[in-house]
């Protein structure tokens, strides 16, 4: 009996410790599993923190990626500061262009004769003085005035024989180009030696009008690097969308040249079949290019690659400066003797509707969301603000004498009026009047 007790109580020893060991192990199992949970989710987390930090830094390279592009150009250093703004007791909460209003907040002035002002999307804004004092105005967005620019030249630098010594130009109108780095300024007449008598608006005279030039210009080192000959008497500039290409109007030869920016030079020059052609819009495939023709009273529309010239519209008498809606669906005109504007289908021609504004509406510029259209009213010496979705003409305020040219400058929402007497006014349109 004793015996057998023994071999029961061995037996039971054998088994508790068989289920003792298999419990430690299954607890060793266990606890390696949460173990090894706890790493992978700390890998887990810190691949996550990691992949977030790394989208965040992305992030915000972009961020300052989209802010440089959009902010205005600031030079190290400026010929005179801004002028004063005026007190902004008027200022009210911000709005966009079809709720805000025009408030001026600045009058610039010094050495000007302004015949345009253009602004760049940095917000560099070129003014350009004609033969008067024979300058462009360089300004920052604030309104300091960063350089004048004379337009003085050697044209024998720019390897262009006949006219030795010094020559003048007659800054009349410039566009940027797609990236802002050059300025295209266009010369109403050069003086110098072997030139012909200035040119004039008349087209006229007993010894003919010469040929002028186009000012190719840096616009960080403000510095004129190339002239090229276009057409007699040249006045609205527009650099197609891809920057292959410029256009110049020309007045008095009454065609339209254009000028191959990698060649630097005219490689085409087409006749647009009526008199004075003027202000000019390319679509933003740069296939085409619409013109006005002021001493004809109608727009054509032009074929890039072909040279083909047919008419497009005729919207009144006058027709003088071109801007299309930021989508290419409309096309306004101010028409300069019938005192208004019109909006154009940029497809069919049809005419849309027509704002009645003021006398001698000249040169226009559109908001960045093409909400509204701002045109100068030469003879009345006021601008008008209209709203392109009716055409209603929601504001017009007075500037000083005969406004002439017109720009939106973006980066800080404001128009830029050129006044012909002397001035630049500067409006915001940023903000709702109190």
């Amino acid at each position: 009996m004793n015996t057998n007790n023994e071999s029961a109580d061995t037996a039971r020893r054998r088994i508790a410790l068989v289920v003792a060991v298999a419990v430690v192990i299954v607890l060793l199992l266990a606890l390696w599993r949460v173990v090894t949970a706890v790493d992978e989710g700390g890998e887990q987390q810190a691949s996550a923190s990691s992949t977030t930090s790394q989208t965040s830094g992305k992030q915000d390279e972009d961020e300052k990626k989209k802010d440089a592009s959009s902010s205005p150009t600031t030079p190290d250093k400026v010929e005179s500061p801004a002028p004063k703004e005026t007190p902004v007791d008027e200022i009210g909460k911000e709005a966009k262009p079809a709720k805000s209003d025009l408030i001026q907040v600045q009058r610039i002035s010094g050495e000007l004769s302004p015949k345009s002002v253009v602004a760049s999307d940095r917000g560099q804004v070129f003014a350009q003085n004609m033969m008067y004092t024979h300058t462009m105005s360089v300004f920052t967005a604030a309104g300091a005035l960063q350089k004048t620019i004379s337009d003085t030249v050697e044209l024998a630098d720019f390897g262009i024989k006949g006219h030795p010594g010094q020559s003048q130009g007659a800054p009349v109108e410039m566009a940027f180009s797609p990236d802002g780095g050059t300025a295209w300024v266009s010369n109403y007449s050069m003086y110098g030696q072997n030139f012909l008598p200035e040119g004039a608006d008349a087209c006229a005279g007993p010894q003919g009008i010469s040929n002028s030039y186009l000012y190719k210009i840096d616009t960080k080192s403000l510095q004129i690097e190339d002239a090229i000959e276009v057409g007699a008497v040249p006045k609205y500039v527009a650099a197609t969308p891809d920057g292959k290409q410029v256009l110049v109007t020309n007045w008095c030869s009454m065609d339209l040249s254009v000028v191959d920016v990698e060649k630097g030079k005219t490689v085409k020059t087409i006749p647009l079949g009526g008199d004075n052609p003027r202000g000019i819009e390319v679509t933003d495939d740069s296939k085409t290019a619409y013109v006005a023709l002021m001493g004809s009273d109608h727009t054509v529309k032009v074929d890039l690659a072909s040279g083909d010239v047919t008419d497009f519209v005729s919207t009144g008498d006058g027709p003088r400066h071109l801007v299309l809606s930021p989508d290419g669906t409309y096309l306004y005109i101010t028409n300069n003797g019938a005192n208004t504007i019109s909006k154009v289908d940029a497809k069919s021609g049809e005419v849309v509707d027509t704002a009645s504004v003021g006398n001698r509406p000249r040169s226009m510029t559109i908001s960045p969301d093409g909400a509204a259209v701002y045109a100068v009213n030469y003879d009345d010496s006021t601008m008008s603000k209209i709203l392109t979705d009716d055409m209603e003409v929601v504001q017009t305020v007075q500037t000083d004498a005969h406004p002439i040219g017109i720009t939106y400058e973006p980066t800080k929402k404001r128009v830029w009026v050129a006044c012909y007497g002397g001035t630049i006014l500067v409006f915001d349109d940023a903000h709702e009047k109190k």
